[in-house]
């Protein structure tokens, strides 16, 4: 059995030695491998909707050109899209 004084340090050790340890992959990954988790990162597409003021297309759930927003004015100022 060990004593406390040993005991101490030996965490401490530990403790220091932790510091020097990092995280390697055991095996390469594969290109199919890596291909297959980033399949998800690709950007979607733009949903495009009918202004029902105007009758332009803007973007869903975004303040048109001339300020409307769900069919009715919610700012005075031109916006630049």
């Amino acid at each position: 059995m060990l004593s406390s004084k040993r005991v101490f340090r030996y965490t401490r050790r530990l403790s220091t030695l932790k510091e020097f340890f990092m995280a390697v992959p055991k095996a390469k990954t594969s290109k199919s491998r890596r291909n297959m988790r980033r399949a998800h990162h690709a950007l979607g597409k733009v949903k495009v909707a009918e202004d029902k003021t105007s009758g332009e297309l803007k973007r869903s759930h975004h303040v048109s050109a001339d300020g409307y927003y769900n069919g009715r004015q919610v700012t005075t100022a031109k916006v630049n899209r």
